[in-house]
């Protein structure tokens, strides 16, 4: 049991993602990262099967990321405009760390695809709350590029799906509280 289930609770509370553009210098250091990362495969795993996989991007290979993105832009959309190859250079570029979380399924397991792919959210979840607990912001975000074949090719093939792109760093602006479901709306006490 933690001695000081009230920070914890605080941590969970005050979580809030951040957008990826909007995180700046400092990122997490070299050791800091690996251990959030060690504290995101701790998630629920039935059949300890780990169907997920995380892989950093660093800093130094941004501008390979970039280019790989935009080769991937380029099949669906030959001649893209001015703005569109500026968007895609600004997503390569953004937040001091990425990491890509990929659904990394076990095909000839007993345990449901369904439960595999909720335990890659699980551990996307134990990242962004590790993060926050070091004093940094995450964002995941997904988009175009999770679903394009060209970019699941530069970190893995079917049947993993990219389950979404992190970025990690320290929020440049005040992170703003989204609208959070009212607690009747959905928890009920079951009546049958």
């Amino acid at each position: 049991m933690f001695n000081d289930r009230s920070s914890t609770l605080d941590l969970l509370r005050t979580r809030r993602s951040g957008r990826p553009r909007d995180l700046v210098d400092p990122g997490p250091s070299p050791d800091e990262l690996r251990r959030i990362l060690e504290i995101a495969i701790r998630s629920p795993d039935h059949g300890k099967l780990h169907p997920w996989r995380f892989v950093h991007v660093p800093r130094s290979r941004r501008d390979s990321f970039a280019a790989m993105l935009q080769d991937a832009y380029r099949l669906g959309t030959p001649t893209p405009g001015r703005l569109e190859v500026e968007a895609v250079d600004r997503f390569a570029h953004q937040a001091p760390e990425l990491v890509v979380a990929l659904s990394s399924p076990k095909d000839n397991a007993k345990i449901p695809l369904w439960e595999q792919e909720l335990s890659c959210g699980a551990a996307c979840m134990n990242l962004i709350l590790a993060a926050h607990a070091f004093g940094y912001a995450a964002g995941w975000v997904t988009g175009w590029a999770a679903y394009s074949d060209a970019v699941l090719r530069a970190f893995g093939a079917p049947p993993e799906r990219i389950a979404g792109f992190i970025f990690i760093g320290t929020p440049a602006i005040t992170l703003e509280e989204r609208p959070r479901p009212e607690y009747e709306e959905v928890v009920s006490e079951w009546q049958h």
